[in-house]
C-alpha cells in the first residue's frame, strides 16, 4: 500500500524482530524458482509482507509475499520469499524496501536469487549462474532522489557481487555437484519479454543471461553495506535463440523453475551450510 512519506525501515525491522528472538547475519531473497527453499527453514516465524509496515504485497505468480525469520543448519537467517518488481507498477523505493530492512536488521551478507532467460551459448533450462557482475537496462538507478540518511550516495560498485561469496557459491557447487557457471546479468524493467534483436544485443555487451529484477536490490545492498551474492536460475533460452518462432511464456519460467526447486534447494542449503 502506498503511504504520502517514504515508509520507514527501521520500524519494519523492529516489528519483525519483536516476532523473533533471532538476529541473522544471512539475507536471502528467494525468486521465480527459489520459493520452496522457504520450506528448509526451521523454527520458521513467517510475517506476510502486508503485515509488515512499508512492504508492497508480491503479485507475481511464484511469489509467496513473506518475511521469514528461522534458523538453517543453525544458521539464523531471514529471507524475503517473493519480491517486488519494477513493473508491478511500484517506484524504486518499494521495489528496494524489503533490501533495506534485512539491512536495518543486522544481515551482512545477501543472497539475490532469480529466474533468467539464457544468453550464453550452450545454456539451458535449469542450468544455475553465479552473478559475477551485472548491466543495469532498466532506465533507471534505486538511487536516483533523496539519499537514505547516513548512506553514500556515489556508491561504488566496481565489486557489486562479493568475490569471498562467489568463492563460497562455487564450492556450494562442488559439494553438491550441481554445476554452476559464472556470468553476467542483464537487468531489464520488464513485464514484456525482449526481442531476438535485444538478445543479440544484450549478447554483444557482454551478457549471459537477462532477467527483470536483483540489480536494484543489489545495488541498495550495496550502499547499505552488505556484501551481496546472486544466483540465477536459467528458465528459458532467450528469444530468438532457441529456433525460429518460438515463444516465451511466464508459464515455461514457472514449469521450468518447479521441475528444478530441488536442486536449487540443495545449492541455497550448501550455501548456508558453507558460511558456518
Amino acid at each position: 500500500m502506498r503511504t504520502s512519506r517514504p515508509p520507514c525501515p527501521d520500524a519494519a525491522a523492529r516489528l519483525i524482530q519483536r516476532r523473533s528472538n533471532l538476529r541473522p547475519r544471512l539475507g536471502i531473497v528467494l525468486g521465480s524458482g527459489f520459493g520452496p527453499v522457504a520450506d528448509a527453514i526451521r523454527d520458521a516465524v513467517p510475517i506476510p509482507y502486508p503485515d509488515i509496515p512499508g512492504f508492497p504485497d508480491a503479485s507475481v505468480p511464484g511469489h509467496a509475499g513473506r518475511c521469514i525469520v528461522g534458523t538453517w543448519h543453525g544458521q539464523p537467517v531471514a529471507v524475503l520469499a517473493g519480491r517486488s518488481h519494477y513493473y508491478e507498477g511500484l517506484d524504486w523505493p518499494e521495489v528496494t524496501f524489503g533490501v533495506r530492512v534485512l539491512a536495518a536488521m543486522g544481515v551482512s551478507e545477501l543472497l539475490l536469487t532469480n529466474a533468467a532467460g539464457g544468453i550464453r551459448r550452450g545454456s539451458r533450462p535449469g542450468d544455475f549462474m553465479a552473478i559475477s557482475d551485472h548491466i543495469n537496462l532498466m532506465g533507471a538507478n534505486p538511487l536516483r532522489g533523496p539519499t537514505a540518511p547516513g548512506r553514500e550516495r556515489f556508491v561504488d560498485m566496481t565489486r557489486a557481487y562479493d568475490p569471498g561469496l562467489l568463492l563460497r557459491l562455487k564450492k556450494a557447487s562442488k559439494a553438491t555437484r550441481i554445476p554452476v557457471f559464472h556470468g553476467v546479468y542483464a537487468a531489464v524493467q520488464g513485464p514484456s519479454f525482449e526481442t531476438p534483436a535485444e538478445i543479440r544485443a544484450f549478447a554483444r555487451m557482454g551478457a549471459d543471461a537477462v532477467g527483470m529484477s536483483t540489480v536494484p536490490e543489489a545495488i541498495v545492498a550495496r550502499q547499505c553495506g552488505l556484501r551481496v551474492a546472486g544466483l540465477s536460475c536459467i528458465t528459458n533460452v532467450a528469444a530468438g535463440l532457441a529456433g525460429q518462432g518460438q515463444q516465451v511464456t511466464h508459464a515455461e519460467v514457472l514449469d521450468v523453475a518447479r521441475a528444478v526447486a530441488a536442486r536449487a534447494t540443495r545449492l541455497v542449503e550448501a550455501w548456508i551450510r558453507l558460511a558456518a
